[in-house]
């Protein structure tokens, strides 16, 4: 039997216990929807009855995930990024539950914390770590996050892996496609069954704490005394435990939440930029830009914090990429379907230049002003075409091959859209593309570091 619960804030590591949640929720929905069924029945408004029962699905779906941490916490946390295709009288509960699952999650109490960073600092945390706040400020899905003070005087941040975020990790394997339909139910228009199957090939990596703290010093790097970018050092990785400088700031959730327009659009540029500049000036892409990750810094340079999810880019940004968007750019369909087919993008013969050019240029609007303003209803309507099955768009999209080594990129572009989205954002996309993408501009762009 299996003891472990979501109070002593150690994940639960059975099969079996895990597998019990997670097929609660199919369950507790059916059922929801036969009560709905019910009332419709009654003479209760059909939407009103829908969206009842979508808000209690999602608010018990992010409450699981969350108790559950590992890669169900995970599929919750990308979920938050297209927040802004959710219809819109739905927007306030899933924002709140959103907003919780980033930023709060059953914690571990404070004997399992010390327990791990003894793991980490056989010799003595203390001596390493002063003022060690036992109370955590942060949780993600596979660690906590702590204040403290170096022993140099440094403000830190220490991240501390939860006791058996591994084996979570790998129970959650296979246990999650079966959450596809529910995911669907709480998120209409998201592709479950895609997203967790791309998940599932990362969410190891998110354990190596190692590997997160090199690539952190990479960033680090390459946006020292950036005047827009802050990343904080690695002070240590020890194990268990990640080490960091710690940043102030406003969570780039509540930003989403409450912020004023100003915010909004510094934070939207910031993130635009971030991610287009990064495999140019750290040869590396970050790979999550879900809201949980970043904060608006007192001093208005946007602050990134989780490393987990990186890949390397050692030759930048791919050759052809800046020619696509170009031509996209321009309505140049065959261009773009010369380029596209070269890239190993189409199935040959299946789709023609015109319909290439008509699935992707509701995408393309950002490049054609100096200045786009991203708006939920944008990417409601791209989310809507992408989900129709009889739609054109669909039955192209359908037809296009996505190389595995650009799944990410595709995730991250799609992400980062739902998160300007959610923002609101005024951002001149056009201009931080010219900059850093080669061949994006003719004239001689740069693509080269600030």
């Amino acid at each position: 039997m299996d003891t472990d619960s979501p109070e002593d804030g150690r994940p639960p590591r059975s099969r079996l216990a895990r597998a019990a949640r997670l097929a609660a929720l199919p369950a507790a929905h059916a059922g929801r929807t036969a009560v709905g069924l019910g009332k419709r029945l009654g003479g209760r408004p059909a939407e009103a009855v829908a969206a009842q029962v979508r808000q209690r699905t999602a608010a018990q779906l992010f409450a699981t995930l969350g108790q559950l941490k590992g890669g169900a916490m995970k599929v919750g946390q990308a979920m938050s990024a297209m927040e802004a295709a959710l219809p819109d009288q739905l927007v306030g509960p899933y924002r709140e539950a959103l907003i919780r699952l980033q930023e709060a999650a059953p914690p571990m109490p404070a004997a399992m914390v010390h327990a791990q960073l003894d793991r980490a600092f056989p010799g003595g945390w203390q001596r390493h770590l002063r003022d060690f706040d036992d109370r955590h400020v942060a949780a993600a899905s596979v660690g906590q996050v702590h204040r403290a003070t170096w022993s140099d005087g440094t403000p830190v941040a220490v991240k501390i892996q939860y006791p058996g975020a591994g084996e979570a990790l790998v129970a959650d394997l296979g246990m999650l496609q079966p959450l596809a339909p529910v995911i669907h139910a709480a998120m209409p228009g998201l592709d479950a069954r895609e997203l967790i199957a791309e998940l599932r090939e990362r969410l190891v990596e998110e354990l190596d704490y190692t590997h997160e703290a090199e690539s952190q010093t990479a960033f680090a790097g390459a946006y020292r005394d950036d005047p827009d970018i802050a990343v904080p050092d690695v002070l240590a990785a020890e194990g268990v435990v990640l080490v960091t400088r710690w940043l102030d700031g406003t969570p780039l959730s509540r930003v989403i939440a409450a912020g004023v327009q100003d915010d909004r659009d510094r934070a939207g540029l910031l993130l635009v930029r971030l991610l287009l500049s990064a495999p140019v000036r750290a040869r590396r892409l970050h790979g999550d830009p879900h809201p949980g990750n970043f904060r608006l810094l007192p001093d208005g340079r946007l602050g990134v914090l989780d490393f987990g999810a990186i890949e390397p880019m050692p030759a930048g940004w791919p050759a052809r990429l800046g020619p696509l968007l170009a031509a996209g750019r321009d309505g140049d369909a065959a261009e773009l379907h010369r380029i596209a087919a070269s890239a190993g993008l189409l199935q040959p013969g299946t789709v023609d230049p015109a319909a290439l050019l008509a699935l992707l240029d509701p995408y393309l609007e950002p490049l054609r002003t100096p200045g786009y303003r991203f708006t939920r209803s944008w990417i409601q309507e791209q989310t809507r075409r992408a989900s129709d099955p009889l739609s054109s768009a669909a039955r192209t999209q359908r037809r296009l091959t996505i190389p595995p080594r650009h799944l990410l990129l595709q995730r991250v572009a799609t992400g980062l859209a739902g998160v300007l989205c959610s923002l609101g954002a005024t951002v001149a996309v056009d201009a931080e593309v010219r900059r850093w993408l080669p061949g994006y501009d003719d004239a001689g762009g740069a693509a080269t570091p600030a």
